[in-house]
């Protein structure tokens, strides 16, 4: 038998700048100003443009705009983590909004907390020429650096109040005051509290809310304990904590650590909230389903999302900003209660 022929299909051209034109019958220099914008362009011709370019699928090469414009139309996110919930919920939301506005956005993630990692980070964001940068990264090392590197485009930071016009974030401490103060509410008097870790700016802000409420209710205050943020943390400092019970209530740093401390509660035989009551904070998708469903306060990280955006384009366009924070919510669940006499 013969050697058949190849039939694989031909590929097919991507359609260009020049097929748009043609199309709409315009010059290529009239379809890059529809492109970018330009006020000279009468509405018919654009609008005939766009149609053009909706029905050939064309897709404009950012790269040779940012060339003839000066603008990539790109936005960087600098971020420690985008695991988990809280920060990549609010990446989704940037990302979203972003694409709404007519950016994209490419993400760089510290390889470690030095500083070396951090600028290496910042660097490789504006080598790709981005307008504006969103920092997700909430450690005190992260934001001495950027301090240190005097960026020279428009940045903002999330969960952070400490760089003013360049933060937007969520009331870490009125959260934390309001889960102390709700336990402080329902009748408890000796309340403890597992702390994020040391260099957390967010794990701080918490413990400080915390530390602030007792205060004003003339209540004894207990040293923090330093946490990781993980449930394993929660569980084991759960068990030292549970020898001695001289408590009634535990606020924990996070959800997950409010989850193994929990845990740590069953395995001692303990009831929550019959013995201990437990209040968590974010209100990760799962805090609701928790045995009990779990007490907490509640951060709207995609609102947070939507906002530095928002933020980081008046910015750009010259308009005014407001850095306002935003209110956490506290979320009345299962997991507390008052204290038995």
């Amino acid at each position: 038998m013969g050697r058949g022929r190849n039939m694989e299909p031909e590929k097919v051209r991507a359609p260009n700048i020049r097929d748009v034109a043609r199309l709409a019958g315009v010059s290529y220099q009239t379809v890059s100003r529809v492109l970018n914008d330009h006020p000279s362009i009468r509405e018919s011709t654009k609008q005939r443009v766009l149609e053009v370019i909706r029905e050939i699928g064309y897709r404009p090469n950012q790269a040779a705009r940012a060339l003839v414009t000066s603008r990539s139309r790109t936005i960087g996110v600098l971020t420690a983590q985008t695991v988990n919930y809280g920060p990549s919920t609010s990446v989704t939301a940037i990302e979203h909004a972003a694409r709404e506005a007519g950016y994209r956005i490419t993400i760089t993630s510290i390889a470690s907390k030095d500083y070396a990692s951090i600028r290496s980070a910042l660097d490789h964001l504006r080598t790709q020429a981005v307008e504006a940068i969103v920092v997700i990264a909430p450690q005190v090392r992260v934001l001495e650096a950027i301090r240190e590197l005097d960026l020279d485009v428009p940045y903002i930071t999330l969960q952070n109040a400490e760089l003013g016009a360049h933060s937007m974030s969520i009331d870490q401490v009125a959260g934390a005051r309001m889960a102390t103060r709700h336990l402080i509410d329902l009748g408890h008097t000796e309340i403890m509290h597992i702390s994020g870790p040391q260099d957390w700016i967010e794990a701080e802000a918490r413990m400080q809310g915390y530390l602030d409420e007792l205060n004003d209710r003339d209540l004894r205050t207990r040293a923090p304990i330093l946490g990781d943020w993980t449930a394993h943390f929660g569980y084991y400092a759960g068990l030292e904590l549970l020898r001695f019970r001289d408590f009634t209530a535990l606020f924990a740093g996070n959800d997950q650590m409010a989850l193994g401390f929990i845990h740590a509660c069953w395995d001692s035989g303990l009831d929550v909230p019959g013995d201990i009551s437990v209040v968590g904070f974010d209100d990760i998708p799962e805090a609701a389903h928790f045995y009990p469903p779990l007490t907490t306060v509640r951060q709207n990280f995609a609102e947070i999302g939507r906002r530095a955006i928002s933020l980081l384009l008046a910015e750009l366009q010259g308009d005014p900003v407001d850095h306002a924070q935003i209110e956490p919510e506290l979320v009345v669940r299962r997991s507390s209660a008052a204290p038995r006499s």
